[in-house]
């Protein structure tokens, strides 16, 4: 077709990609994004991040925390607050939305990423690529949505402070802690910002890096050893311990309150109508796998702390030739940051998880996906434990929650330098320790305050306010 000369002249005035409306980038070079990085130190220093003050106005944990069970299966809340009393450090892992509530209060540079929203140490550790490789990575979703990137270091610096105290550490050494969190995070996102986009995505901490990275032979030998136990907790790994034989077939054993069957009249149709919904988020090869696989029994699961309370169900598939696969279907509601950084463009919270998942990790479970229950539920899929391990830091020494404290900044830089402007954040960072520092301080101070919001949780026990389950060791 002919170009008019009026188009012709469009053109010369635009790029291509603008004259014919394709979305193209605005440029900027390296150095331009660091020079306006550092521009945003003059209207917030490094040290306006040091200080915790609560919110001026009445804040009540207990208040926001009862806020965060509507979503939630009422006979599994007293399930919930049972895991969270357990410790300063259990209460800060189930109380994502009230620490939202509260970072939401403390200086942010204005640079948006994707935010995993629940970044705690005990959401990273090693699990299976596609490949069978293992890579050390983050490996919780549920709250992820874009934010400011000052949230997930701030609250992971703050669980090393909680955890390290609740190992017995100094205050000087859960502060130190957090300051080389910190550190790796401000570095390895500096040496992201002088990568090519494609370095950064395919970039991993996989389990033979993290030996090698062992400080002295003790270090090295135990890394070996929780990498080859972790090899051996494969996808089905949990299959004999949570099924047995009924009436000739295999079904998952009922554990109420934490593992039971549901019983309502058109369950299984509701069940079924999800899992095409499943399959079709799946790419059309991932389908072909997923075929191959019945749906033997599916029952719900208490899973975590955190997420206890929200419907995530358990499903038990077969092969042909009776080779079992364990499917989790995580209820996703909506993300704890979202009433402070925005709604999320996705209708269905388990597309934004998935999506979140895939744009933060190095590589992705195979069955990823999502679907919507035919009561308006949101949910998110994924293989249940493939090879998926936590670092033992229940009881870690000063010396280990420092080496650990280095793998998970490193982690959370490349995540975020996949997403967000690498360059940018670290003008603001700097070369200094100024901000490492001040953030070791503001996680010290809202230790004190975690341990006061626990406390409050065990009065409000004590006096009947909340109802809590205690299980069994």
């Amino acid at each position: 077709v002919e170009m008019s000369a009026e188009k012709k002249k469009t053109i010369k005035s635009k790029t291509k990609a603008e004259a014919f409306g394709i979305f193209e980038p605005v440029f900027r070079s390296r150095k331009e994004r660091l020079r306006a990085g550092e521009s945003l130190l003059e209207g917030m220093p490094h040290s306006s991040h040091a200080v915790w003050k609560p919110p001026r106005k009445h804040r009540d944990p207990i208040d926001i925390l009862e806020e965060s069970n509507r979503y939630r299966l009422a006979s599994l809340v007293p399930v919930r607050y049972g895991r969270m009393l357990r410790s300063p450090f259990t209460f800060l892992r189930g109380s994502s939305g009230l620490m939202a509530y509260d970072l939401a209060t403390t200086p942010n540079a204005g640079i948006q990423v994707q935010a995993c929203g629940d970044c705690h140490l005990l959401n990273f550790g090693l699990f299976a690529t596609p490949e069978r490789n293992l890579i050390f990575d983050i490996n919780d979703f549920d709250e992820t949505t874009p934010a400011p990137w000052e949230w997930d270091i701030k609250r992971l610096a703050i669980s090393f402070t909680v955890a390290a105290r609740g190992n017995g550490l100094t205050d000087k050494e859960a502060e130190a802690s957090a300051v080389e969190c910190v550190r790796a995070y401000r570095e390895r996102l500096r040496e992201c910002s002088k990568m090519s986009p494609l370095e950064v995505w395919y970039d991993r901490l996989d389990a033979q890096t993290i030996v090698d990275m062992a400080p002295n032979a003790k270090v090295k030998k135990a890394r070996e050893q929780l990498i080859e136990k972790a090899k051996t907790r494969v996808g089905d790994y949990l299959y004999p311990t949570i099924s047995g034989e009924v009436g000739g077939r295999r079904r998952l054993i009922d554990q109420p309150p934490i593992l039971f069957h549901i019983y309502e009249k058109d369950f299984e149709q509701r069940v079924y109508k999800a899992l095409q919904d499943y399959r079709l988020s799946l790419p059309h090869e991932r389908r072909v796998l997923f075929d191959r696989y019945r749906l033997e029994d599916i029952a719900l699961k208490a899973v975590g702390i955190g997420s206890v309370g929200t419907r995530c169900f358990v499903g038990l598939f077969f092969s042909a030739e009776n080779h079992p696969l364990l499917l989790q279907f995580k209820e996703a509601c909506p993300s704890v940051l979202e009433p402070y950084a925005g709604k999320s463009i996705y209708d269905n919270h388990g597309q934004r998880v998935v999506t979140g998942q895939r744009l933060m990790q190095s590589s992705s479970d195979i069955f990823l996906g999502w679907t919507q229950g035919q009561r308006g539920r949101d949910f998110f899929v994924r293989q249940l434990r493939d090879m998926k391990m936590s670092a033992p830091v229940e009881g870690a020494s000063f010396a280990q929650m420092k080496m650990y404290a280095e793998l998970c900044g490193l982690t959370l830089a490349r995540a975020h330098a996949k997403s967000g402007d690498a360059a940018l954040i670290s003008g603001y960072l700097g070369k200094s320790d100024t901000f490492d520092q001040a953030i070791g301080e503001f996680a010290l101070t809202y230790a004190d305050q975690n341990a006061k919001d626990h406390a409050a949780l065990v009065a409000a026990e004590k006096s009947g306010r909340i109802k809590a389950l205690i299980e069994e060791d």
